[in-house]
């Protein structure tokens, strides 16, 4: 995994976070000067919420998706928001395809600005900032984009936050480096916790309905049984062949796994049955979502889902 921080700083090659350029030159330490609050603007609220642990009052954040009930997926940028990312001090957002939104406002009106994108390294094996010449091309839609799950890139995302933030108001870097130790101490925590999930569950299989949660199914050592042509038509955002509906009914049908991952923001009536199925054969269904449940920060809401699932598993034990 790697995070790419748009921004005039240049990486040294062996860091995990790669620092890519917009422009020749960035702007970014004289954005926000003296007491002034920071402005962050993140495409959803669990960015926004990571970085609102590192800057805490010193910080003005806002996430264009923040809607626990709106499918970021398939969200369509306003002029307002265009307006917000020009605005702001430092973006940080997701990357992959997922919020393609943001990149597209950031190439038109968001030149020089520095930016955050957490993704997927598709260049393993490279020194950092070999990416510096693809800019917005060397994506790959088809990996999985939902790398807020992935505590490891989580860490790293915070990591350029405190690194981006200590730019734009130096006099306060030893406070953003003080929150981000914190930080990352919680996040090494809910790491101890998904080990723990796959030390007693190891290779219980699971269904998921849509891949939100692969990476922490991926840490906890569980078995996605979804079956494949499934997965391929939710990841394409197309309805799934008969034959696919047919596939996951008789996996859930036949108790095939011991849980259902459910994600309600992409809820369609082929999810809704594939639940309503579950419950009937007593599967436990653990709902994992995109976006923050109000009033809560991404460590609550990654410690909750951690602790639904680790139910649902121990009910099928």
């Amino acid at each position: 995994m790697t995070v790419r921080s748009r921004s005039a700083a240049t990486a040294l090659a062996g860091l995990a976070a790669t620092a890519i350029a917009l422009t020749a030159c960035g702007t970014g330490e004289q954005a926000a000067g003296g007491g002034d609050k920071i402005k962050v603007v993140a495409s959803t609220s669990a960015w926004a919420s990571v970085v609102q642990a590192i800057g805490g009052d010193d910080v003005e954040v806002e996430a264009i998706i923040s809607d626990p009930n709106a499918d970021p997926h398939s969200y369509e940028s306003t002029p307002q928001d265009a307006a917000k990312v020009t605005d702001a001090d430092l973006v940080v957002f997701n990357g992959g395809g997922y919020d393609e939104f943001m990149e597209k406002i950031l190439g038109s009106s968001g030149q020089g600005k520095p930016a955050i994108e957490a993704v997927e390294d598709e260049h393993e094996g490279e020194p950092a900032g070999a990416h510096e010449e693809h800019g917005h091309e060397g994506h790959d839609h088809s990996a999985n984009e939902h790398v807020w799950y992935d505590l490891h890139v989580v860490q790293e995302v915070a990591a350029q936050v405190n690194a981006e933030l200590s730019k734009l108001q130096p006099a306060k870097a030893e406070q953003f480096g003080k929150a981000a130790g914190h930080f990352a101490e919680d996040i090494g925590k809910l790491q101890g916790r998904v080990g723990e999930l796959g030390d007693q569950n190891r290779g219980k299989p699971v269904i998921v309905t849509e891949p939100v949660a692969h990476y922490l199914v991926e840490a906890a050592s569980l078995q996605d049984i979804t079956p494949p042509e499934f997965v391929k038509a939710v990841e394409a955002e197309s309805d799934p062949s008969a034959a696919a509906v047919a596939a996951i009914q008789n996996a859930v049908n036949s108790k095939q796994a011991a849980a259902v991952i459910y994600n309600p923001q992409t809820e369609s009536p082929v999810t809704r049955n594939v639940r309503s199925a579950a419950e009937q054969n007593q599967i436990p269904v653990v709902e994992m979502t995109e976006t923050l449940p109000q009033g809560k920060t991404y460590v609550q809401w990654m410690d909750d889902q951690i602790t639904a699932l680790q139910a649902a598993l121990t009910q099928n034990r």
